[in-house]
């Protein structure tokens, strides 16, 4: 069986391609420049911008993984980068869909990352299922539109299985990295209050979600991709500090202080939401590798 990838590069993608080859699947990639990264890997060109795709990346794909994305906290939020971080989520599932309308294809479902910002950047200490109302904020108006454009696929009779996903953990890449930075030097320190909630999966984890997603026809809709125990970010960043036994004596970061420094962007640290998966927990036999953000991070970090 073969799966097209968008956002093959990124830090789930590479993951998820090294699982799913070594599960027996045929792997491809869209991508803006299409190069023989891996002799296991397919590359297919794309350019969301000129609306063009290779069609035969489509006619040979018998399932499809929706990845791509403007990395929202990489930049700060202008009004032109908002622009981006939604556009380069929804203008390319677009392209797929214009694509699926009129060339013969066998795409069986469609599997597309969403975020549990869905809810709003910060939902406070209630607990989050996914019958929850969405946000009002952008990071809720941009997994708003994320997942409506995933919608027209499911509009064509393909099943579609969209995945609001927490804060991916690995060494790699994502937020850890940037949590255990200033703990490695000594000055480690909570954000804000340090109680808001930071709903987490580990990333081994989430690949596999990707993965069942993609073989049970029974999964269909929105699932929480989170592991089943949040913690605060004052838990995760001290955890962090025991794992690497490193001091951890320093007063919180002031929420001011990252407004200053970040802007409207701050709300995705200084929030939280206490997320639940209940819809994995409750209608699939998904078995977690982590379900301890210590052990996790102590696998992780080790």
């Amino acid at each position: 069986m073969n799966v097209l990838i968008t956002g093959g590069s990124g830090l789930v993608g590479t993951r998820l391609t090294e699982i799913l080859i070594a599960k027996g699947f045929t792997v491809s990639h869209l991508s803006r420049k299409p190069s023989s990264t891996n002799g296991k890997i397919k590359t297919f060109h794309w350019d969301i911008e000129k609306s063009i795709i290779d069609e035969k990346a489509i006619k040979e794909a018998d399932y499809l993984v929706h990845l791509a994305g403007a990395g929202i906290a990489d930049e700060n939020w202008s009004k032109a980068r908002k622009r981006e971080i939604i556009k380069s989520r929804t203008k390319s599932i677009q392209l797929i869909t214009n694509k699926l309308k009129t060339i013969p294809h066998k795409i069986k479902s469609f599997i597309s990352a969403s975020g549990i910002g869905f809810y709003g950047a910060d939902t406070g200490d209630e607990h989050i299922s996914e019958q929850h109302t969405a946000g009002n904020d952008f990071v809720a108006d941009c997994c708003i539109q994320w997942e409506a454009a995933a919608d027209e696929i499911q509009d064509l009779g393909i099943r579609t299985v969209k995945l609001r996903t927490g804060i991916v953990l690995s060494e790699k890449g994502g937020a850890l990295p940037r949590i255990i930075q200033p703990v490695r030097w000594g000055v480690g320190a909570a954000l804000g209050t340090g109680k808001q909630w930071q709903s987490w999966i580990y990333l081994d984890d989430l690949c596999e979600l990707y993965v069942k997603s993609i073989t049970d026809d029974s999964m269909k809709g929105f699932y929480n991709a989170v592991a089943p125990n949040p913690v605060t970010n004052y838990e995760l960043t001290k955890l962090s500090a025991e794992v690497l036994k490193r001091p951890f004596w320093m007063p919180n970061v002031p929420a001011f202080a990252m407004k200053l420094v970040f802007g409207e962007m701050a709300s995705i640290v200084l929030g939280g939401n206490y997320a639940l998966n209940q819809r994995i927990k409750l209608e699939t036999d998904f078995q977690y590798k982590f379900t301890d953000v210590r052990m996790a991070l102590e696998d992780l970090l080790k």
